[in-house]
């Protein structure tokens, strides 16, 4: 797509002259004059250019945002119509802007979201950058609930849906903690087994209070120090089968403390 320089400020047209918007637009729609529709481009291409700029903090490549709002700009010209009478500007701005929404709704999301919350999002992040341009700081979520006329939950729920428009691979390199190059998956945490551990260890530690010593002690020697009830029975000074009964009372007891806990 052939792209030229603006026309500059000093040099506008004159009104009813070749080169008035107006009268290339009579040029181009009613004989098909290419050269008019060409000059008409690069007239209004600095307007395509300012709106692909308001998407520049986005993850996709500036030219390809200059591409999609070069097609916005080109369907509006073949769209306008010169005889209505209403600035050309007005008619291309919001067409542009909707061929950029539709680019980032259908090609920009690294994962699925659903079409009506992709465009709330859009909505949300148009929003903000326009209310932080007039207050000077990004707004809260009333004001955007309120400058939209969403509910608060949409507009939280639409915040959220923002983030998955930009995923970052697992194999992403990342500076290491000794100046190395690693994968970013080999700095995120792995579930480890032993935390459902430490969770029984503080349960059975608080409920292990309301069991009498002796008893407490039998559980240690039986599940700690590993040894058999005779052998239990031979350092406390009682029977085997009263080991047994007592281990059997004990544990039945922590079973009670431990499902009322």
């Amino acid at each position: 797509m052939p792209v030229t320089a603006a026309t500059p400020a000093s040099t506008q047209p004159v009104p009813g002259t070749a080169d008035d918007p107006r009268q290339l637009f009579i040029r181009w729609q009613r004989h098909g004059d290419a050269a008019a529709r060409e000059a008409l481009l690069a007239r209004f291409m600095p307007l395509a250019r300012s709106l692909a700029r308001r998407y520049g903090r986005s993850s996709e490549p500036f030219e390809d945002l200059l591409q999609v709002a070069s097609l916005g700009l080109l369907k509006a010209l073949d769209r306008y119509d010169a005889d209505r009478g209403h600035p050309f500007p007005s008619f291309a701005v919001p067409t542009i802007l909707g061929e950029m929404r539709r680019y980032f709704r259908d090609s920009g999301w690294a994962v699925h979201v659903p079409r009506g919350a992709q465009e709330r999002a859009l909505k949300v992040r148009d929003a903000q950058e326009r209310l932080a341009n007039e207050c000077g700081r990004a707004p809260s979520v009333n004001q955007l609930a309120e400058y939209l006329e969403f509910d608060a939950e949409d507009v939280i729920d639409a915040l959220q849906a923002i983030q998955a428009y930009e995923t970052l691979s697992l194999d992403a390199p990342r500076p290491g903690a000794d100046g190395d190059v690693v994968a970013y998956g080999d700095s995120v945490g792995k579930e480890d087994d032993r935390y459902e551990l430490v969770e029984l260890d503080a349960t059975v530690t608080a409920v292990l209070g309301h069991i009498p010593p002796r008893e407490r002690l039998i559980l240690r020697m039986r599940f700690v120090d590993d040894l058999t009830q005779t052998e239990i029975a031979e350092r406390v000074g009682i029977s085997q089968m009263q080991v047994s009964r007592l281990l059997r009372r004990s544990l039945d007891q922590l079973r009670t403390l431990t499902h009322a806990s």
